[in-house]
């Protein structure tokens, strides 16, 4: 279950253990909100401390003002720590753990379609199912509005105050089939001849509504609790999923069993809202997806690629003391070669068209496993070349529908971070347990430390013999329990072409990421023939390991933003300090602390040409870890008035101090 609570402020994100047994939020779930109704006082704070400082007097206007947003801010966090003190004390429960939740959910569906028929009778009624939060249903009708969903949950508050039975009942196929035709409901007709079993099951709302359906359901309307119950958005949805069928409206809602768990979930919404990696990384200046270029194309604004360029560095370092060598492959490739690997039989719906150059047809690569494939055939190997790893932050091309498109979460274009490991039998055990090591050392550099772990075995249908499946899957679960890791067996879910291991990271509201993903290949090695000579002097075809930690770089920078909020720690801000003059007589000298941070491999910033309250109002906004303020007194000692976000007033301090302060911090991972 999923609980909401408030923690106190970590200055670490290291500080968690590893898949520390807890369900709770990580300790930064809340803090991040404080800078939201902050930043008035914090400006005034900043600006008292210089003036304490050097000596500066200040108007018994400035002090009242002040004095008047010092109260104002108080009074906002005790506000703040009275809702939060209730928030922890409200779990949410899931479809999984609570099984009237889920009756709750696919009744509310049912009445919403009731409602939605009775306030417009000529629309068409599809599917309703429950979904994570909640549930929806399409609805073949005309656009609907906001208003119009206030009309029909006040028509659903009706249904439920009525108390009306749901009643189960069984009918032949061609009964069903003539109630059906009766309705004049054609996309129920196409519903039940995709339904297999007879009999057919109805579910009625009284005697006033009826749904193909097989449960379950709460026993009367009146079971659900209207003030636990609303209706969120509506979107356009394809018939089926498929563009070339009608486009239906989809109304969403949420539902709860209490208002308490409504007002929480509410809470959480909001907050994600807050961190929305779209809306953040305009705000911040981050990337964006220009129009111009088509969608689903990522540009990376400056503050936005140095971040990027901080990840790969850090990824590349770490990958290279691991013993994988770094490789650099084209973005582009003759058909050929996705024929061989088999991606035009089996992923050709997800490759863009060819490309006709001097009567050859080349393709954008989906994926780089066969350019690795292609390097390692470069010349014959000897068992003693084994293990051979070899990694690269690979580019590649993916089509998808524009209506699928999500920010960096869903692009048509990304950078992997993919790897492919070629060993012998009696090694997977241990390259696997490399991989495992690697990852949490990456992930923990960004504060992931709580992950959910699948290993998923052999599907129905798949390539390789007996023997090698078992190995492989012994190998791999071997692995994990050496590493001391806890992790659910997905019995089946493996690939065609071998067993799997998928890790989900935990961010700040406790949502679950698919990130990191390790894959035994046996198809690939046979299809490019790959070959080792052994002991023997027998030729042998080894072991393929594909794997990725991070997942795509566009995507994992979104999981970040949200993640901290776009409150980066100092480490990986794309700014790490603003130098602030108060008149633009310190120009000269701000410039040199400028440079010299920059000298330094710190990320500095010289802000001027406004007033010092709005250099620092701007700052704040920015989310910029550190404010160095200067003033006449700091020009003539050589020093500067520090401010941290995360920390409040540091003092004055020599420059020296300052850079070599940054830089141990930057170092060690921790905030100022």
């Amino acid at each position: 279950m999923l609980i909401l609570q408030r923690m106190a402020t970590s200055s670490s994100f290291l500080s968690t253990p590893l898949l520390k047994s807890s369900s709770s939020f990580p300790t930064h779930f809340l803090s991040p909100l404080k800078h939201c109704v902050s930043a008035p006082s914090t400006e005034f704070r900043a600006l008292a401390l210089y003036r304490n400082r050097n000596g500066v007097s200040t108007s018994s206007a400035a002090v009242a003002t002040e004095t008047q947003v010092s109260t104002q801010d108080n009074k906002l966090k005790e506000t703040q720590k009275e809702k939060s003190d209730k928030l922890e004390k409200v779990v949410l429960p899931t479809n999984e753990s609570s099984e009237s939740l889920l009756r709750i959910r696919h009744t509310c569906a049912h009445v919403m379609a009731m409602a939605v028929q009775k306030l417009f009778p000529d629309a068409k009624v599809t599917i309703g199912p429950w979904i994570e939060n909640g549930f929806y249903y399409d609805f073949d009708m005309e656009p609907l509005t906001d208003k119009e969903l206030k009309r029909i949950k006040k028509e659903m508050d009706r249904i439920i105050g009525r108390n009306l039975p749901l009643i189960r009942e069984e009918v032949s196929r061609d009964e069903a089939q003539r109630r059906i035709t009766a309705l004049n409901e054609p996309y129920k007709l196409e519903i039940l001849d995709s339904i297999k079993e007879d009999p057919i099951t109805i579910y009625h709302i009284g005697n006033e509504w009826w749904d193909l359906c097989a449960g379950p359901h709460v026993e009367y309307t009146g079971k659900i609790n209207r003030k636990a119950v609303e209706l969120e958005s509506i979107a356009g949805a394809y018939w089926r999923g498929d563009e070339k069928k009608p486009m239906l409206q989809r109304i969403y809602g949420t539902a709860w069993e209490s208002e308490d768990q409504l007002k929480a979930y509410l809470h959480f919404k909001e907050e994600a809202k807050r961190r929305d990696h779209r809306r953040l990384g305009q705000v911040l200046d981050l990337f964006s997806i220009q129009n111009d270029a088509g969608g689903g194309l990522v540009f990376w604004h400056p503050k936005g690629a140095i971040v990027r360029h901080v990840i790969e560095d850090l990824w590349k370092k770490i990958h290279i003391e691991r013993g994988y060598d770094l490789l650099y492959t084209p973005h582009v490739a003759k058909a050929d070669l996705w024929q061989i690997s088999g991606h035009l039989d089996f992923y050709k719906e997800n490759m863009y068209d060819q490309m006709n150059i001097e009567d050859e047809l080349y393709q954008l690569r989906p994926m780089n496993c066969p350019y690795h494939i292609l390097i390692y055939k470069r010349r014959p190997h000897s068992y003693h070349d084994f293990p051979i790893r070899v990694a690269e932050l690979g580019t590649v091309y993916r089509y998808e529908l524009s209506g699928s498109l999500h920010g960096l979460f869903r692009v048509r274009g990304f950078t992997q971070d993919d790897a492919h490991i070629f060993c012998l039998e009696d090694q997977i055990k241990d390259e696997i347990r490399g991989v495992l090591d690697l990852t949490e050392e990456l992930l923990l550099q960004f504060g992931f430390s709580k992950y959910e772990v699948n290993l998923s075995t052999r599907p129905e249908k798949s390539v390789g013999d007996d023997d090698i499946w078992v190995k492989a899957t012994s190998a791999l679960r071997d692995a994990l329990d050496d590493k001391g890791w806890s992790y659910q067996i997905d019995d089946g879910g493996g690939a065609f072409y071998g067993p799997k291991i998928d890790l989900k990271i935990e961010d700040a509201l406790g949502r679950k990421w698919q990130c990191s993903t390790i894959q035994v290949d046996f198809n690939l090695p046979q299809r490019f023939d790959i070959t080792y000579v052994d002991s023997n002097s027998e030729k042998k075809r080894p072991i393929m390991i594909h794997r990725a930690v991070l997942g795509s770089l566009e995507r994992f920078f979104g999981v970040l933003i949200e993640h901290y909020a776009g409150d980066f720690p100092l480490w990986l801000s794309p700014v790490q300090a603003h130098v602030l003059p108060v008149t633009d007589t310190q120009l000269d000298y701000c410039k040199e602390v400028t440079n010299k941070l920059k000298a330094n491999g710190i990320r500095g910033e010289l802000c001027h040409g406004e007033r010092l309250p709005k250099l620092i109002r701007n700052s704040e906004m920015l989310k910029i870890p550190l404010m160095a303020v200067v003033g006449a007194k700091e020009v003539e000692t050589g020093t500067v008035t520090v401010r941290s976000r995360f920390g409040g007033d540091l003092g004055t301090m020599a420059i020296d101090d300052f850079v070599s302060t940054i830089k141990s911090a930057i170092e060690s991972r921790a905030s100022i």
